[in-house]
């Protein structure tokens, strides 16, 4: 405003000089007007510059008196506004706020000074973006959002949306989630029972049930005799994964006579978009649990799988009707294939390479082209390689990459002991295959191959040797294996059963029989498993350096020895046969990674711990592969082990 004003001095200093000039132009050619003029000039532009100067002031007094008038309002409008407003200095500390914030938030507290992140916590970050960050204040919920001006100064206002959020809280609790409730061994349990008894025994069932969906509002439907269909809102399922879901329990205690007790399986649907996907989520998670050996509970989102209980060991079914319609399957899946190709895991042991060799001698003997493909030089099974290869020839194994660069559209790949498609043997090998099929006896993963034409998945088979055995006698009459397959096949019972201790079920034997009857050797395959003095030195080494964790002998190795491969699972089993030994947990180096060998007896679930670091396996026998030390490999399954224990 003062630089305007200045600027009016320009034209009178002008029209001043003007003025004076005419002046004296007149005064010399003797005109008695020059006089007069000039006076009349100069008093004109004196009464002008008096005017200029006091308008100027009264200028600069409006609007002084205006900006004093606006930022009074401001100031007002700012301590009166109905929002939260609260303004920081460069350091994030308060230095003013209005009267909102200070009735809604603070009351009479003084809050001069203090940092704003003692308000928001970790999302000072988050104010400043344009959504802000919803954070809780007392018992309410404020949308803060943050505006830094030139001058340093923050602005940060404070929106309530508690109402919002409590009505997105109660839609999220209120979403239906869907459950699949399975009886795993009803049939089991009833069979030559009486009726009264069967009666009595459904009434604890129908009872259980029962109590469990009356502290909810859901609805629970019987869908056959072992089969439930159950509706519940999501608030009801929190509580029930906290509990770890105590109707596990619940059944494990109910029984009839002296027969086993009952075990469920429950598949869980949480999160989807529509009832309809929540079921899928929950048939889903219900395939989870049978392939995991049942008892426990399965709740799947989008997000992956969680699981509970699995304390029990699958339940045999006695019933081979399964492996009839698999084998039956498999044979008509064979016999229009050109080729069959036969694989497994990496580092092929003995239930892997027997499974192939039991399987590709079967094949043949339809007159199929069949082979069994393996990496030759890295596997566990060299004396079953050269077993078989002396008896029966050496065309039975092919190399990875010969196989990869053969096998065409109308060939067929058969993948044993394993369905994850990160253990193959050749992973591109199963990428390249268009027909897959998978026979495995391990619990299931949630990364599984989902694309199998034919899926043979036992969890409760001892081995998949013992499952090879079952479809091949379910091949027919033409279909016969030499004494070295069954021998073979055979080597991979023994070696998963721990020479039948282990794992071992009726049908187990029944398999063992079987072989036998066929020709199969006991001391010849025993001579299999004999071992080097290396290896015998290695195993000795890891025994010796084995103490007790909570009842577990961790027993760890810093060598990388070719020969710890075979002495690590050797020393977990020798470990178990030490008095207050439950697990076994061995630790060892291999290819730059630290190999992990466990195993346990009765209810210790290695599994469940393998798990949790990585890895994966049976109840009683898994494994893991981690990319770190020996040391910090101890410390994660130390950790693991502590956190099985205190859920159990």
């Amino acid at each position: 405003m003062k630089k305007r004003l200045h600027i009016l001095w320009i034209p009178l200093a002008v029209l001043l000089l003007v003025s004076a000039a005419a002046s004296v132009v007149l005064y010399f050619e003797g005109s008695h007007l020059a006089a007069a003029l000039t006076v009349a000039v100069f008093l004109a532009d004196a009464v002008l510059c008096v005017m200029t100067a006091i308008v100027g002031r009264n200028v600069t007094r409006y609007a002084t008196d205006m900006d004093r008038d606006i930022m009074k309002t401001n100031r007002e409008e700012f301590y009166n506004y109905p929002e939260p407003i609260v303004i920081a200095d460069d350091d994030n500390s308060i230095i003013w706020y209005n009267r909102s914030f200070e009735d809604q938030i603070f009351g009479e507290d003084r809050v001069y000074g203090i940092n704003l992140s003692e308000l928001v916590g970790n999302n000072l970050g988050k104010l400043y973006s344009e959504s802000g960050a919803v954070v809780k204040i007392l018992d309410r919920h404020y949308r803060v959002t943050a505006k830094r001006a030139e001058s340093g100064l923050t602005v940060v206002s404070f929106v309530d949306v508690s109402e919002h959020v409590a009505l997105e809280q109660e839609t999220r609790l209120s979403a239906k989630t869907v459950m699949l409730i399975a009886v795993d061994n009803y049939e089991e349990v009833l069979q030559n029972s009486k009726e009264s008894d069967k009666a009595g025994f459904r009434v604890q069932i129908e009872k259980m049930f029962e109590h469990f969906i009356e502290n909810t509002n859901g609805i629970l439907h019987r869908l056959s005799s072992d089969r439930f269909y159950c509706i519940i809102e999501e608030r009801h399922l929190a509580p029930l994964m906290e509990r770890r879901f105590d109707i596990l329990e619940e059944a494990r205690a109910i029984s009839l006579g002296e027969r086993q007790n009952v075990t469920l399986s429950i598949g869980v649907g949480k999160g989807g978009k529509t009832l309809a996907e929540s079921e899928t989520f929950a048939r889903q998670a219900l395939d989870m649990c049978f392939g995991r050996g049942g008892d426990q509970a399965a709740v799947k989102t989008e997000n992956g799988f969680e699981f509970y209980g699995g304390v029990s060991k699958g339940v045999e079914k006695s019933t081979k009707i399964k492996a009839r319609i698999i084998a039956t399957a498999l044979k008509e899946l064979v016999l229009n294939s050109q080729t069959v190709y036969i694989t497994g895991h990496r580092m092929a042991d003995f239930d892997s390479v027997g499974a192939s060799v039991g399987l590709c001698g079967a094949f043949r003997s339809m007159g199929k082209k069949a082979y069994c493909v393996l990496d030759l030089e890295n596997n566990l099974s060299k004396p079953l390689i050269s077993h078989i290869s002396e008896r029966c020839g050496f065309d039975y194994f092919k190399p990875i990459a010969d196989a990869r660069m053969e096998l065409g559209d109308g060939d067929l790949l058969i993948i044993c002991d394993t369905h994850n498609p990160d253990m193959l043997d050749s992973k591109e090998l199963y990428e390249s295959a268009k027909q897959v099929v998978v026979i495995d006896h391990h619990r299931k993963m949630v990364k599984h191959i989902d694309n199998a034409v034919v899926n043979f998945h036992e969890p409760v088979a001892s081995s998949a040797c013992e499952m090879a055995a079952e479809l091949i006698q379910y091949f027919g009459s033409e279909c016969r294996i030499s004494v070295a397959e069954a021998e073979a096949l055979m080597a991979g019972i023994m070696l998963d059963t721990k020479n039948f201790v282990m794992r071992s079920g009726a049908r187990t034997f029944e398999a063992a029989a079987y072989l036998k009857k066929l020709g199969a050797d006991t001391v010849t395959v025993r001579r299999l498993f004999s071992d080097s003095l290396d290896t015998y030195r290695e195993k000795s080494v890891l025994i010796q350096s084995a103490k007790l964790f909570h009842g577990c002998a961790i027993a760890t190795t810093e060598s990388s020895a070719p020969e710890l491969r075979l002495a690590a699972p050797q020393a977990a089993d020798e470990l178990l046969g030490i008095v207050g030994v439950k697990a076994s947990f061995v630790f060892y180096r291999s290819a730059n990674q630290c190999c992990i060998s466990a195993r346990s007896m009765d209810s210790f679930n290695v599994q469940l711990i393998m798990e949790a670091v990585g890895g994966g396996g049976h109840q009683t026998m898994a494994g893991a592969q981690l990319n770190c030390t020996v040391d910090e490999a101890v410390e994660k399954v130390k950790y693991a082990i502590e956190d099985f224990l205190l859920k159990s």
